[in-house]
């Protein structure tokens, strides 16, 4: 393929952005990017330490308003989807954030994830044995995307009948955090986070007066010295448990299965030997991520390697190019799904590491082990086409062959 500049609205740099990463890191440790207003990090060591840096934020709203950031406050109209992202873990900073994810984790603790495991096994076997039966098809849509979507469902207590509406709402809020989204999905995004969160509520509301065993009960009653969470952030926090763990694991396994596709000798390698998963699984995050950036406000001017960078400023932590920066990883363009030094950055670091992670492992495993057993000829009946999103980067459709 022909070699690309860094342009995250072009499809074929959204094919294949990593010769472009290449020249970014090579060429310095930070660029400014004006179609974006970003400053460009693109390489491991940096983006490791910036993302642990308190000098930075995933918001300013703790320090300063808009204004005083240099920034213009969005329109009043977008108030639905930006309450969700005010309270979310994922988008406030100290103390707020130390008390919402002391709280949350409480409730949402390894325990609980390990003893989904059985149940995510069960899910993920039913929707390969379906799949493997009817001859293969679209492996995203008919296996990637209803295995999370169904555990985080279950896992807060969504009821059977309306969990058809989860995936759709995911899609469009997260819409929202591609770079200048269009006007369409900017509106998209605040009517699903207006109709998720009024549902969120009135299920919050039955559990808190009558308790089950799930998530949403567990949120509604945990407390510490007093404390307790809002039901705005009990939304909040169900929503991002959906869309930050279900965008990803849809991705994962989408751009795995196409990277073992694309690398024969890794797949059969992995064919003959179950053993490897974990490391796989590792490998495939790290390989070709499906979060390729993450972003964080300068909220004190900063220097990096001798570059100032003003505060107000919005750092563009390129977590694609990280995971394949050669100081970091023995021949990083290589797919090694036996890597054992894997530290690859695709969960984040620092205080806003996922939360979800273990969760998200499980049902890899378990979705990866299901399909190794269950359909050990898959093959690939077509080459498929990347979603045209940048930051949240995954297929349209993965047809596959069984």
């Amino acid at each position: 393929m022909a070699n690309v500049r860094f342009d995250p609205w072009s499809p074929e740099f959204v094919a294949q952005p990593y010769s472009a990463y290449a020249d970014l890191r090579r060429s310095g440790p930070v660029h400014y990017y004006e179609p974006s207003n970003q400053w460009l990090v693109p390489r491991h060591a940096d983006v490791n330490a910036l993302l642990r840096d308190r000098r930075l934020g995933r918001s300013y709203l703790h320090v300063a308003t808009h204004e005083e950031m240099g920034r213009t406050a969005p329109p009043d109209w977008q108030e639905p989807f930006w309450l969700l992202q005010h309270t979310s873990m994922l988008d406030v900073e100290p103390p707020v954030h130390t008390r919402l994810r002391r709280l949350v984790s409480k409730a949402f603790t390894p325990r609980m994830v390990e003893a989904l495991r059985p149940q995510v096994r069960r899910i993920a076997q039913d929707l390969v044995d379906a799949f493997v039966e009817k001859g293969g098809g679209d492996l995203v849509s008919e296996v990637a995307e209803p295995l999370p979507v169904t555990v985080i469902a279950a896992m807060l207590g969504v009821p059977e009948s309306d969990r058809h509406l989860l995936r759709p709402w995911s899609a469009d809020i997260c819409g929202m955090y591609e770079l200048n989204p269009s006007e369409e999905a900017q509106h998209k995004a605040v009517r699903a986070s207006r109709e998720f969160a009024d549902y969120l509520r009135e299920l919050a509301r039955a559990r808190r007066a009558d308790p089950g065993d799930d998530l949403i009960s567990a949120l509604a009653q945990v407390a510490e010295e007093g404390d307790r969470l809002t039901e705005d952030e009990l939304i909040g926090t169900c929503v991002v448990l959906l869309n930050a763990g279900h965008e990803a694991t849809v991705n994962v396994t989408g751009n795995g299965w196409w990277s073992l596709f694309r690398n024969p000798a890794e797949l059969a390698r992995l064919r003959a030997d179950h053993s490897l998963l974990p490391t796989a699984i590792e490998e495939l995050m790290r390989w070709d991520t499906p979060l390729q950036m993450f972003e964080r406000w300068v909220l004190e001017d900063i220097e990096i390697h001798g570059v100032e960078i003003p505060r107000g400023s919005e750092l563009a932590l390129l977590f694609g190019s990280a995971n394949r920066d050669p100081d970091a990883f023995e021949d990083p363009d290589r797919l090694d799904v036996g890597r054992a030094d894997n530290p690859h950055i695709s969960f984040g670091a620092g205080i806003h590491f996922c939360l979800g992670a273990p969760l998200a492992r499980v049902e890899l495993l378990e979705s990866f082990g299901a399909l190794l057993r269950t359909a050990p000829e898959m093959e690939l009946a077509e080459e498929p086409r990347w979603k045209p999103g940048y930051v949240i980067r995954g297929l349209e459709s993965l047809q596959v062959r069984v």
